[in-house]
């Protein structure tokens, strides 16, 4: 279980849950209600609201096979409905309940559009708590609507981020700007447009700008190595600015970068320095 700042994607769920975490709780008499998203390999919590002690804090992140939130998803009615998580069958096995005690627990699940399971919403106490058919169906009904705000914010996010954001700095030298998340689409846009730059352009130095990349289920997103791959082979010389500790972590990404070889600097202005006295001496 890793710490991991939440992505500062969801603007509209942050506005809104607090409101609606304060009625969930106050409605259900519970400690904790919390929004979880489902990756590849975790769940991370995108939203908590917690009224005693912090049981369940933003951004943290839990491997799916150890989550609580993978009863909920797998579950009969996709819910899991336990008055003591650390007595009931299918969950007190799980380290995350010991560790945080939890007894009350009510999850149903989160969907887009199409009807796919994308994350859960939560609430739980460390008291025994006995949720009746109408508190299941309150709490599905507050996830409807959670949902399409999540839905929201990740279709608006994603349309900030359809341009690819190039910053010409003199001839030769231009600087790429990553954000966000990088999906799969999103990735055939970046690689494709950032050659083409390069090879319309005539660059000689790309500055690659990695500090708002955001890091989900701890994979970095390989088509960096693959663009700075590709552009090494154009006779573009890349230099990395802003890797986060986040970044440095994911020792898959970092040994690919290693072995490419890429200069790799702390800043735009340290990576302008060292693009001004390369150019001198050459």
């Amino acid at each position: 279980m890793d710490d991991l700042k939440a992505p500062e994607t969801f603007q509209s769920l942050k506005k809104a849950s607090e409101k609606i975490f304060e009625l969930v709780t106050a409605h259900l008499n519970v400690q904790t209600a919390y929004v979880a998203k489902r990756g590849d390999t975790a769940m991370t919590v995108l939203s908590s609201i917690n009224n005693k002690e912090e049981l369940v804090p933003e951004g943290l992140e839990v491997t799916y096979s150890g989550a609580v939130c993978r009863v909920v998803i797998s579950g009969e009615g996709n819910t899991l409905n336990s008055s003591n998580l650390e007595k009931d069958e299918l969950t007190r096995e799980l380290e995350i309940a010991k560790d945080l005690k939890m007894k009350g627990f009510l999850g149903v699940t989160l969907r887009d559009q199409k009807g796919e399971v994308f994350g859960t919403l939560c609430v739980l106490d460390q008291e025994e708590k006995n949720f009746s058919e109408e508190d299941v169906q309150f709490l599905q009904s507050i996830a409807n609507v959670l949902s399409y705000l999540i839905e929201l914010d990740h279709t608006q996010f994603n349309m900030s981020l359809l341009n690819v954001p190039i910053l010409p700095i003199t001839k030769g030298v231009s600087v790429l700007t990553l954000q966000g998340i990088v999906d799969e689409q999103r990735a055939d846009k970046l690689t494709a447009e950032v050659l083409r730059y390069a090879s319309q352009n005539d660059i000689d130095f790309f500055v690659i700008e990695l500090s708002g990349l955001v890091i989900i289920d701890n994979e970095f997103p390989y088509v960096v190595v693959e663009i700075l791959q590709a552009l090494k082979v154009m006779g573009v010389e890349p230099i990395l600015t802003g890797v986060t500790p986040a970044i440095a972590m994911q020792e898959a990404g970092t040994v690919a970068l290693r072995n490419l070889g890429i200069k790799t600097v702390s800043n735009i202005e340290e990576a302008l320095e060292y693009i001004g006295f390369s150019l001198i001496e050459s």
